[in-house]
């Protein structure tokens, strides 16, 4: 039952989250780092702020123990890109974190990384299930934790002034200390607040807070940070006239934001002002990597700049490798994650806030107004998107009229190609496009639609919508 989508194992606390599947993932991993030879340096785990993740973290961590496999154990509640820095600077051969993310708060999951700090990719993921597959519940052995500590088999650590001291180096403080910006923070009851408010204090900025207590229901909402979710944080910027506010999810792997204006900035709009900001105003040189989901609007960008844009299938792995390959400059997702060049190889929400509000200290310029230059110089683009929950029938039915009969709707536009590198995308002549795809993560089909204008967008989504029957 344990299966590996587009952001490690998730499942529901209770039902497929359970001790004895925790454990069984934690022996699978122990046989395949025997086989590999790659048990001398041990493993580190880290957790967020869900039901049971600390708990969890410590039952896998007994199992390694019982092994003879150190285990480092993140002893407070930390964000995902901490314990990904970590595999990367202490060269682990693997590390884990226990969260689900973005995911509601009945569930909870893992996340596997691998050396160099990376998203265990779609070939890692396939042995660790060939080898959960081989592993039986009563094979399965945990030493008691106390026991573990004493012979130092589990090792309690904390290693987040590293982290933090990483994203400072690599952030010009000084010109974020001249500015003296008001900035508001929405950890949405996660693990940001800490590692947020240590670099931007240190950086002499004023900095307010809103929900940021421990909260494992994440205060009745999904700690996602969309439109839909952080209107209180608008409500707080407007009233606050804060320069930014910086919301990120329950384990500080994805970002939002409210520009100055009180505009929520969907992650295209970040991913753009990012890689705009580092090739125009840094001088960095390189490609940009996006999903298949993700704005088009990089690549006009890239274009003005004689760079390329390259697209990945959904999954962070995807775009961590063809950064690897390629050396881009910025690679992302529409749905908040990003990384960039020379910091870990996985979604840092933290360091990507830290780099937004450097580039309203250097360019001196307000987030609305920067974006205004980007859409000024590369166009405009407008996008809609849409979920949709389904019955297993369904599912099957629309799985059948995309991926195997490969149909699509009569279109109103001229098409240039279709692709099926992961759900069934159309590109038309125009330079818009639209998808449908299944999530990896949560049980949804998703449209997007991006087009010249958002009422050409709504027109293509409501004829998908008519023809998959949704």
């Amino acid at each position: 039952m344990i299966k590996f989508g587009t952001g490690g194992w998730r499942a529901v606390i209770g039902d497929e989250f359970t001790k004895q599947n925790i454990q069984i993932l934690a022996k699978a991993m122990c046989d395949k780092m025997k086989n590999e030879g790659a048990t001398d340096k041990g493993i580190v785990i880290g957790y967020d702020r869900r039901f049971l993740s600390k708990e969890a973290m410590q039952w896998a961590g007994q199992v390694f123990a019982a092994e003879g496999i150190t285990a480092y154990l993140v002893n407070k509640s930390a964000p995902t890109p901490l314990v990904m820095f970590y595999v990367m600077k202490h060269e682990l051969p693997y590390g884990m974190m226990i969260t689900a993310s973005h995911n509601p708060a009945l569930y909870n999951g893992i996340k596997v990384f691998t050396a160099g700090g990376r998203d265990a990719d779609a070939t890692q993921t396939q042995d660790i299930e060939n080898y959960i597959n081989d592993v039986k519940a009563e094979e399965v052995k945990e030493l008691e934790y106390d026991v573990a500590l004493e012979k130092g088999l589990i090792q309690e650590i904390y290693p987040l002034n590293e982290y933090l001291d990483n994203i400072i180096d690599a952030v010009d403080m000084d010109a974020i200390r001249s500015r003296r910006l008001k900035i508001a923070l929405d950890p949405m009851y996660g693990v940001s607040e800490t590692s947020l408010k240590t670099i931007l204090l240190t950086a002499r900025c004023e900095v307010e807070t809103i929900h940021d207590r421990h909260d494992t229901l994440f205060g009745g909402k999904l700690p996602a940070p969309t439109a839909a979710t952080l209107r209180p944080l608008q409500n707080f910027v407007i009233d606050s006239k804060c320069d930014i506010g910086i919301a990120t999810d329950g384990d500080a792997d994805r970002l939002g934001i409210i520009d100055d204006t009180g505009r929520f900035l969907h992650p295209n709009d970040i991913l753009v002002l990012l890689y705009y900001y580092l090739v125009k105003y840094k001088g960095w040189k390189g490609p940009v990597v996006r999903n298949i989901c993700t704005t088009h609007m990089l690549d006009s960008v890239a274009e003005k700049f004689g760079e390329k844009c390259y697209e990945v299938p959904v999954g962070f792995k995807h775009i961590s490798a063809k950064m690897n390959e390629t050396d881009a400059v910025i690679g992302g997702e529409s749905s908040g994650g990003l990384t960039v060049r020379g910091h870990i190889k996985g979604k840092d929400g933290i360091y990507a806030a830290s780099l937004l509000v450097e580039m309203i200290a250097k360019t001196g310029k307000k987030l609305s107004e920067i974006y205004k230059d980007i859409e000024a110089e590369c166009g405009s683009i407008f996008m809609e998107e849409r979920d949709y929950k389904f019955t297993h029938e369904k599912k099957a039915s629309m799985t059948k009229t995309l991926m195997i009969d490969k149909q699509i709707p009569e279109l109103p536009y001229e098409i240039e190609k279709i692709s099926y590198l992961d759900g069934s995308k159309v590109y038309f002549k125009n330079g818009g496009w639209v998808i449908a795809r299944f999530s990896g993560t949560e049980p949804l089909l998703r449209i997007f639609c991006e087009m010249p204008t958002m009422e050409q967008a709504r027109e293509v989504t409501e004829i998908y919508e008519k023809f998959l029957g949704l």
